[in-house]
């Protein structure tokens, strides 16, 4: 089964497929995470005979009811839709210094302007995680940001924070 993906500028990404029976589906997710799903009768493929509107956690949801969570293609297209914004999946290995810590105690957007916006355990997203969400070895953290921050971001989860520390010159 194919299915066309089209970015929407400004609005977010929409997936067409068309069915065996041979009606078209859309469905359009939004930037803010909410979806429209949207059924085109057989007769007139430009008429909607059905349409959903769902929440951003409605959503999350049925596609983990699915088996499709698809956070990380998510962050992945709107990357493509924002010059300069990258995604990636960096995880929290054993041995971390965070391992076993909260992801606040990681100061990430302060550190690197990232930010973490979700966090995967096993087959558990967490969208969207609070300072106090714990961190375990074998987390992976869905992250977006600059080029340069993820590395550092990549860096600091495995090594701990190191400040940067500029040379002064003399006194005098």
């Amino acid at each position: 089964m194919e299915i066309v993906e089209t970015l929407l500028p400004g609005v977010g990404i929409r997936y067409e497929l068309v069915t065996r029976e041979g009606r078209n589906l859309v469905v359009v997710v939004r930037r803010d995470g909410d979806v429209q799903l949207c059924a085109y009768g057989l007769d007139d493929p430009d008429e909607a005979t059905e349409q959903l509107e769902l929440q951003a956690d409605e959503a999350l949801a049925i596609a983990d009811l699915l088996g499709a969570a698809r956070v990380t293609q998510r962050f992945a297209d709107l990357s493509r839709e924002v010059p300069g914004l990258e995604s990636a999946r960096l995880s929290i290995s054993p041995g971390s210094p965070y391992d076993g810590r909260r992801l606040g105690d990681t100061k990430a957007r302060t550190r690197t302007s990232c930010s973490i916006v979700a966090v995967v355990r096993g087959d558990d997203v967490s969208p969207a995680p609070g300072p106090e969400h714990p961190l375990r070895a074998g987390d992976v953290l869905v992250v977006i940001g600059g080029t340069s921050g993820l590395e550092q971001l990549a860096a600091l989860l495995e090594e701990g924070w190191t400040p940067q520390v500029q040379a002064l010159g003399p006194v005098s």
